[in-house]
């Protein structure tokens, strides 16, 4: 068990959280301008819809929490995702978010890390949004064999 630690020494069933936390208009605004989302249901001032994207910002918030030593000795590359919306999350919004490291495993030189994170609106437990992270951890230098 890393928590505690490195982001780099997390394994198979850490888990980090639950965390609560209200969803910010700023927040909103700030990732939405940042990604170049202008639409109205994103930008509104009354109650903007968060983006579905926006979850990558709870892995980092359960990274920060679960492994305040940081990234570790090797750097992390996000690899790929896969988020099913079940809720919109909407600002304003009281959260909680959760996630466990389902895999640890190595392929072509490369140290894989997948992480399983569930965001819930805290008033009644409700599933919003559940994700799949799988990050890079350690990869081969250039030059290095496979």
């Amino acid at each position: 068990m890393a928590v505690g630690g490195y982001v780099s020494d997390l394994d198979v069933g850490d888990r980090i959280g639950p965390l609560a936390y209200t969803m910010s208009k700023f927040v909103v605004r700030e990732y939405c301008h940042a990604n170049e989302l202008h639409h109205a249901f994103v930008q509104g001032v009354d109650g903007p819809i968060a983006p579905p994207t926006l979850v990558h910002l709870d892995k980092l918030r359960l990274y920060r929490h679960g492994c305040p030593k940081g990234t570790g000795p090797n750097a992390r590359i996000h690899y790929e995702f896969d988020a099913t919306i079940h809720g919109a999350v909407t600002a304003g919004e009281r959260l909680t978010v959760a996630g466990e490291v389902t895999e640890r495993y190595q392929k072509k030189g490369r140290e894989y890390v997948v992480m399983v994170i569930e965001l819930r609106r805290a008033s009644d437990d409700a599933l919003l949004i559940a994700y799949k992270d799988t990050t890079v951890l350690a990869y081969r230098k250039s030059g290095e064999a496979a």
